[in-house]
């Protein structure tokens, strides 16, 4: 269990990096259209595209770090009335329901990107880029949150915070 603890935390922070440097490539990339538009008259024509591929990649890829650090939202009206044992059955419940959604969508997201690859889909953009590359973030980010929520699960069983 530990070393699936220490390796899910490992992992979001890797995922946390990366996230960050595709919000930087997305600002330099969106940076470097402003000024060959300003300045030089011309367009790098996948300004527009590759900023959305990377926002959707940073987004998904951050999911797991923003949950083990308690970044999501997260209702609290009744749970703040409860005891402490009686928090952690309900954080293993919601959990472990949550595990179980992500992993359905994380089994769809695969399938998805599957069949982009079999039919050898592309953007209709100049840039012709295979979809299935840009739908990649999607199953690697959802795997990276079921991770966290596993991560979570485990703790509160062990009874570790």
């Amino acid at each position: 269990m530990k070393f699936i603890c220490k390796l899910s935390d490992k992992l979001q922070t890797f995922g946390a990096y990366l996230s960050s440097l595709l919000f930087i490539a997305l600002t330099l990339l969106i940076l470097t259209e402003i000024v060959a538009r300003s300045f030089f008259n011309v367009s790098t024509m996948i300004a527009d595209e590759y900023s959305g591929y990377f926002y959707l990649a940073a987004i998904f890829i951050g999911l797991g770090y923003t949950f083990k650090e308690d970044g999501h939202i997260r209702i609290n009206v009744l749970t703040s009335r409860l005891s402490k044992k009686a928090n952690r059955y309900i954080d293993i419940f919601a959990g472990s329901i949550t595990l179980v959604l992500i992993l359905f969508i994380l089994y769809n997201s695969i399938l998805m990107v599957k069949e982009s690859y079999e039919y050898d889909m592309v953007s209709e953009t100049v840039s012709e880029t295979p979809i299935y590359l840009t739908q990649l973030a999607m199953p690697i980010g959802l795997f990276l949150f079921a991770l966290a929520v596993l991560s979570f699960i485990l703790r509160r069983i062990a009874n570790d915070k």
